[in-house]
């Protein structure tokens, strides 16, 4: 019997090196990241829950809470969302996500945030919460996105999250109950399929999937994007608070979310 158990754990213990766990995100995808007068001003919006370099979709109910932040007014976008459905090259079947249109009515930063209702990841045997925000300009004014939103985690950027080209450094700040996490790891993903910029890439091994840098003593990192598109930054903490699932106490990871958009040099 030991000799079986034994056997059991090595084939479990090898599937997983062979096949390791793809990184989550949540994703706020706007249709535009800078909003001239040339523009519509009708902003659509996507709210996921996806590996963003393999394009697989997770489920996703509807969020907890979702908004916006411009002046330093917040409103609650919530009711606006409505259900959508996607699923990858390679996926069987389609997956909940969520969508909505936003009208532009002033010059400003739009901080776009979510707060989705806990993921349960057998896998992982915990809960998985991402705080994730999107900073769109609209109109010339820029002004306040470079302000935390509030959230339990958040990435604060500390380069201006639009206007970047391919090769830009962006430069982030981690915090956690509004105070900066050492050395936190912060795990970087492409949008395969970004908007604009279909063409697919293919990753040579698993460490292209995710790229992973490591903050500094006061929080702060950096990572330069090689190609245009959407690129998604998550920073991953363990919560001090715990859910329950089939009646027993479960650990939460809380992950701060930041996209920004590259565009090529032409």
């Amino acid at each position: 019997m030991r000799t079986i158990i034994s056997m059991l754990s090595f084939i479990v213990v090898m599937a997983l090196a062979v096949n390791p766990a793809s990184a989550h995100f949540g994703a706020i995808i706007p249709s535009n990241d800078i909003v001239t007068q040339d523009d519509d001003r009708t902003l659509g919006l996507e709210v996921k829950f996806i590996h963003p370099m393999e394009r697989h979709y997770m489920e996703m109910v509807k969020p907890k809470a979702f908004g916006v932040i411009v002046g330093g007014n917040k409103t609650d976008l919530l009711e606006t969302l409505k259900p959508a459905k996607g699923k990858g090259p390679d996926q069987d079947q389609d997956f909940t996500f969520w969508s909505t249109d936003f009208k532009i009515r002033k010059p400003g930063d739009y901080s776009f945030y979510v707060e989705p209702t806990p993921y349960w990841e057998p896998a992982e045997d915990c809960f998985i919460v991402h705080y994730t925000k999107v900073c769109v300009n609209a109109l010339g004014l820029e002004e306040g996105w470079d302000k935390p939103v509030g959230l339990e985690t958040e990435i604060v950027p500390l380069t201006r999250p639009y206007g970047l080209w391919t090769g830009n450094l962006f430069t982030g700040q981690v915090l956690l109950k509004g105070k900066p996490v050492p050395f936190a790891e912060v795990e970087v993903e492409y949008l395969n399929d970004s908007p604009g910029n279909p063409s697919i890439v293919a990753a040579p091994a698993d460490p292209f999937v995710t790229q992973l840098v490591k903050a500094d003593a006061d929080g702060v990192f950096s990572y330069a994007m090689p190609r245009a598109g959407w690129w998604g930054f998550a920073a991953l903490s363990e919560a001090d608070w715990k859910l329950k699932q089939d009646g027993q106490e479960k650990a939460v990871e809380i992950g701060a979310v930041y996209w920004v958009h590259t565009r090529d040099m032409k």
